[in-house]
């Protein structure tokens, strides 16, 4: 008889190979191209502002005998009516640009794969963007790391824009009466009476008594962008950060969301239902992160500072005369007079 075979348990089970998976390519001239296009976009629509502005009129104005609805071909007639935009373009893109950076740079910190910020141009739209965003593409490995990635950029964004409030604000123009604006009026969150006060104490011009600097616009915008991020529902900033905290009610506070959000839409702005609306398309469920450990008590602390962030930049009705009732009256009484 042969003596039997002994294996070892290497040649039995041989260890597996291991290949660390390649990120895909960044295609950075993509990213490039599309901020400067933003730029530019930003350039025309804030060159309209502060034309505006410094004629002491509206800065959102649409005045179709001056510049145009479409400010594009005045603002290419010369070099310097470009040139004007600067203030506005620089104040947003760099408010964006910081909100972008908080994530991607908590991303690399993490190890988690991240496009570069890809920033939307919007030519004809009022602020000449449509903001800007990153792609997460890979795993999050902790709760701790959603919730830093998911704050991070909420924050960055406040800071800067509170700094470009303070200073938009300052040089803004205090008017003897309302300011008139047929075009647009906006609706204030209440960081802007906060940083009037400031400036100014109990002398404050009312906000409808100021004609806001292109500056001051940019942070509004700034603000208003923070506002929707920190919604607490779906894939929003907001939702990592519920979801950090609360796995298990994620989807009670994403859908108690879109419960308030509803009714907003048809009474304040009907841009909050188009929100709803998306929330729900993009979907309650979360992408799976690993439900321990937890988040430490300090993250607790940073996510009320994101709540007070949230209460400081949101307004219900961020466009005035735009409900979801006087948007359908208006069409509806249109309609009758073309008929």
């Amino acid at each position: 008889m042969s003596e039997p075979t002994i294996v070892s348990p290497s040649e039995l089970y041989p260890p597996l190979q291991v290949f660390a998976a390649q990120p895909p390519r960044r295609r950075t001239w993509l990213y490039v191209l599309f901020f400067l296009l933003t730029v530019f976009t930003t350039l025309v629509v804030g060159a309209r502002m502060e034309y505006y502005f410094r004629q002491s009129m509206p800065a959102l104005s649409m005045n179709e005998d001056t510049i145009g609805v479409f400010p594009l071909p005045w603002a290419l007639e010369r070099p310097s009516n470009l040139l004007l935009g600067i203030p506005f373009s620089a104040t947003l893109m760099l408010i964006l640009l910081a909100h972008e950076m908080g994530h991607y740079l908590y991303c690399r910190y993490y190890g988690v794969y991240a496009t570069l910020p890809l920033f939307v141009p919007f030519p004809y739209v009022l602020f000449g963007t449509l903001g800007a965003f990153i792609r997460i593409k890979s795993p999050i490995r902790s709760r701790s790391a959603l919730f830093d990635i998911g704050i991070a950029g909420p924050i960055a964004g406040f800071v800067f824009a509170s700094i470009a409030l303070v200073l938009g604000l300052s040089i803004s123009q205090a008017m003897p009466a309302p300011v008139p604006n047929l075009d647009l009026e906006m609706g204030y969150p209440l960081i802007f009476q906060v940083a009037a006060r400031l400036l100014h104490g109990s002398a404050a011009a009312p906000l409808s008594h100021l004609n806001l600097h292109p500056v001051a616009i940019a942070a509004w915008v700034g603000m208003f962008a923070t506002a929707l991020n920190l919604l607490p529902g779906g894939q929003l900033d907001g939702g990592h950060i519920v979801f950090s905290i609360s796995p298990r009610h994620h989807a009670i506070v994403s859908s108690l969301t879109i419960f308030i959000l509803i009714p907003l839409g048809v009474y304040c702005w009907l841009g909050w239902f188009v929100w709803a609306v998306l929330l729900r398309i993009s979907g309650m469920r979360h992408p799976i992160v690993p439900e321990w450990p937890g988040i430490t008590r300090g993250r607790h602390w940073m996510a009320l500072f994101g709540v007070m962030i949230l209460l400081l930049t949101f307004t219900p009705s961020p466009f005035m005369h735009a409900s979801g009732r006087e948007v359908w009256g208006q069409f509806f009484q249109h309609r009758t007079h073309t008929q």
